[in-house]
């Protein structure tokens, strides 16, 4: 549905980036009130109901968005610029993970890493075909395997969001294999 990705879009930019755009006010951890976005969503000309918003969070391909348990409260799960602290654990992370990207990039990120760029983490997948999708978004896709189980135990954190992204600061170049590019 058309109205159910612009309203998607405009979540992703209010919640991640840009919430002072709808006179939004997020917790330290990535909170608004669910009610404070629909109205946000209804003076943009995007009227929603609790219900439709749902659906938006719910059939949202990359499960960006979560509600809390008593469904008065939206956040975006990862991918932020504002200061945010989801309040994610450490974790010990599968020993290979994936980040997709577009050749172009390639150069940079060989000679100095993976890094976060205009957001906090940086973003990795357990599998290629994710990080395939991620890098076609981009342009011509790359695929580059991380080193995370050796990059752990040298001491980098890692984190992993409900809809299964894992989060690190960043990712030297040694801990770096380029797979498909």
């Amino acid at each position: 549905m058309k109205t159910d990705t612009k309203i998607s879009k405009r979540l992703a930019l209010w919640l991640r980036h840009q919430p002072q755009d709808a006179g939004l006010s997020l917790t330290e951890d990535g909170w608004a009130k669910t009610q404070d976005v629909l109205n946000a969503l209804e003076r943009i000309g995007l009227g929603s109901s609790h219900d439709q918003l749902q659906r938006v969070v719910d059939t949202n391909d990359k499960k960006r968005f979560e509600f809390s348990e008593d469904g008065d409260r939206i956040r975006a799960r990862q991918g932020h610029s504002v200061k945010i602290d989801l309040g994610l654990e450490p974790l010990t992370p599968p020993d290979i993970l994936f980040h997709g990207t577009a050749t172009r990039f390639l150069p940079p990120i060989l000679n100095d890493g993976l890094k976060p760029m205009n957001r906090h983490h940086v973003h990795l997948s357990a599998d290629t075909v994710t990080a395939l999708n991620v890098g076609t978004r981009h342009g011509k896709p790359a695929i580059l395997k991380v080193a995370a189980g050796p990059m752990h135990a040298a001491g980098h954190a890692f984190f992993q969001t409900g809809n299964g992204v894992w989060l690190t600061e960043a990712v030297p170049p040694t801990f770096l294999e380029l797979v498909e590019g």
